[in-house]
């Protein structure tokens, strides 16, 4: 008979106990950790700080991490003007529609690549490496563009850089990880190569694709140059060429002479600008990170 509560008179196991040498690498890696993190922080913070100082005290270097002459004259100057939110809106559009289908193509192209008995795969696997290392260049590009009659529209953003080699390489590596007895189970009970894709796959690479996500969605938002070299009309160009084009107004001697808000704010519209592109991905980070970490790792490429 069990007696619950009584005392076990069975010695009880203590666990390893920790080397000195074990516990001084703790500590200095500790210490290294918080540096990391303090040097990582403090520019973001300083940025943060400039967006909401005075213009006199950014140019006389007084503003650290603490705003100083608190002063929000940059932020009206841009929340003020309805071309401003269109060119946001056009962001969220094109960064959403030009994401699902990287995701898409890149799910798809690795998925043929990692198969070892795909005929022609070295082929389309030297496809892909060599678009990684040689391009066409930027003419042949824009001519190419233009004559598809792309340019102007959301496609001549999108289409260009839907898959990036990068991603795809580390996709595949983690599509050659899955074992191969789970689709030869699926395809016995009568699945095709589309059901054990969306079926079997997919659900079993939500690591990996929340982190293709992130590496697509913060390329896509952060990018402005292919807008601004593909886009003329002013209400379909990103947020990015905005700020762009508006840092580039605020500083010069004309807008200057012309404006005198926009003399005050020019000092802090560069920090706004980073705060306005960050805040977004920094919203949405914390919910695919625990993805991160995971995903990356099981789409290393194996040694």
């Amino acid at each position: 008979m069990v007696i619950i509560g009584a005392k076990s008179d069975a010695p009880r196991t203590r666990g390893p106990v920790d080397s000195r040498g074990y516990r001084i690498f703790r500590i200095v890696n500790t210490i290294v950790l918080i540096g990391v993190v303090v040097v990582t922080l403090f520019p973001f913070l300083n940025i943060v700080a400039r967006s909401l100082s005075d213009e006199a005290y950014i140019i006389t270097g007084k503003v650290s991490i603490v705003p100083r002459g608190f002063d929000l004259t940059a932020y009206k100057l841009l929340m003020s003007d309805g071309l401003f939110w269109t060119n946001y809106r056009n962001t969220v559009v094109y960064t959403v529609v030009a994401t699902l289908i990287s995701i898409v193509l890149t799910t798809c192209y690795a998925y043929v690549l990692s198969k070892p008995q795909l005929k022609g795969r070295r082929v389309l696997v030297g496809i892909a490496l060599f678009t990684m290392f040689f391009s066409g260049g930027l003419i042949p590009n824009y001519v190419l563009v233009t004559s598809l009659g792309m340019k102007n529209t959301i496609w001549a953003v999108v289409v260009p850089n839907a898959i990036s080699v990068f991603n795809l390489l580390v996709m595949k590596a983690f599509f050659e990880s899955l074992p191969s007895e789970l689709e030869e189970a699926a395809a016995v009970d009568g699945l095709n190569t589309y059901g054990i894709l969306l079926r079997i796959v997919l659900p079993l690479s939500k690591a990996i694709i929340a982190t293709m996500v992130l590496f697509y969605a913060v390329s896509f938002w952060n990018s402005w140059f292919t807008a601004f070299l593909y886009i003329d009309q002013q209400d379909l160009l990103p947020v990015t060429v905005y700020l762009r084009n508006l840092i580039a107004g605020a500083t010069s001697a004309e807008s200057a002479a012309a404006d005198a808000d926009k003399v005050q704010a020019a000092a802090t519209l560069e920090a706004v600008t980073i705060v306005l592109t960050t805040l977004p991905i920094l919203a949405v980070y914390p919910f695919v990170q625990r993805y991160f970490v995971r995903g990356v790792m099981l789409g290393a490429v194996k040694g």
